[in-house]
Order: structure tokens, then sequence, then C-alpha cells
């Protein structure tokens, strides 16, 4: 069994519990990894460019000009691609899909294995329990101060703490997420992760037969 050190809100160590290998345990994929975080990034992707072709630019449909006789070149309509004004031939699209589909047991496994690379490198911070003492965003700077962590960081909060959600959103290089939502892309973009005893308990029920 893995283990991991439990801390209070004042950043003391309280004690040290033993946690799921089958989630905690497992050793390096990087190619699975990839792949998932690649799949998330891919379809969190917002369409923005967007070129209008001969049909979608305004002008008259009919000839310039005759066919033959004027000296000119053949040209059919004054919205084509070789006219300023016109068209774009290949240009991008609003239309275009860059969904990735990922495996459930992928994604599963993905989960489980950065979990385990966060606790073997020690970018897992996990505490006895996730409360406040008043409920201000200063409170939970202060707890956050207290564990001494450096860079970026995740906070997992479970269900049951969903309420103190409000109290992190404006605290600088600290993102928050239900930890029924974790996922390989959020973990990844930031550097610790943030747990509460009742999130580790969660996961451990979540994945354990799955991972």
């Amino acid at each position: 069994m893995a283990k991991v050190k439990l801390y209070n809100i004042e950043g003391k160590e309280v004690k040290e519990i033993e946690i799921s290998d089958a989630v905690f345990g497992l050793p390096a994929n990087d190619d699975l990894v990839h792949q998932v975080f690649v799949s998330l990034g891919a379809n969190q992707r917002q369409v923005l460019a967007h070129t209008k072709t001969r049909g979608e630019r305004s002008g008259s449909g009919i000839k310039p000009w005759k066919q033959k006789g004027t000296g000119r070149a053949r040209v059919g309509s004054s919205r084509t691609p070789t006219w300023r004004g016109g068209g774009v031939a290949f240009g991008p699209t609003n239309e275009r899909n860059f969904k990735k589909k990922i495996n459930k047991k992928m994604n599963t496994k993905a989960i489980a294995t950065v979990l385990s690379a966060k606790l073997r490198d020690g970018e897992m911070v996990v505490l006895d329990k996730l409360s406040l003492n008043e409920n201000k965003t200063k409170e939970m700077a202060r707890i956050l101060k207290n564990l001494e962590i450096k860079g970026r960081m995740l906070i997992g909060f479970s269900v049951e703490e969903r309420g103190l959600r409000a109290y992190s959103r404006n605290i600088e290089k600290v993102n928050n997420i239900l930890v029924e939502k974790l996922n390989v892309l959020d973990m990844l973009n930031n550097k610790n992760l943030v747990l509460s005893q009742d999130s580790i308990k969660y996961l451990e029920d979540k994945y354990q037969s799955k991972a």
C-alpha cells in the first residue's frame, strides 16, 4: 500500500495513512497520459477562425462581362477567389471538428497514473480536513500559505466541500475543481494538487476497481 502524509490547516503533519496502490501506486505511462492530455485539449478547442467562401460573399452572380470579344480574361463571377473581395478558396471554416474520442478505460488509467506521479514526485498535499475558520478568501489564502506550496496548484473539492470553492477563486496561481470532475488536463496544467482525506477516499472508491 502507498502512504501519504496528512496535514492540518495549520500546515502541521498529523499522521500518515495508507492509500490504494491501484490508484496512487501505478508506474509511469507517458504515452497513455500524453494521448489523453492531447484529446482533452482538442475537445476544449474552440473553432474561431472562419473565412467566407464565394457562396457567402456579397455580390452579383452574373458574369461581369461576356465570355469572348472583350480582350480581357474570362471570369464567371465577381466573387471568384482570384479577385479582391471574392471568396477564399481553401481558408479555415467554423465547420471544422477537432474533437477526439477517449476510451473510458484509458481515461481512468491515465487519471490514476497522473495521481500516482503527483504522489511520487511530492506534488500532492493531503489535508485531514478541508475547512475554514471563517468563510473568507483571506482565510483560504492563509491555509495554503501554511502548507508552503510553491508553484501553481489545483484544489480538488469533494461534494461536501463544494461550498468552499468560492473562497479560492481569486487567489493567484490557484485553481479549483470538484474532485468528481478531476482530469488529466487540469492536473498537468498545475504543478501541485491539494486534496482532503474525503477526496482521497472518493478517488479510491471511484477508480480502485477500474484502474
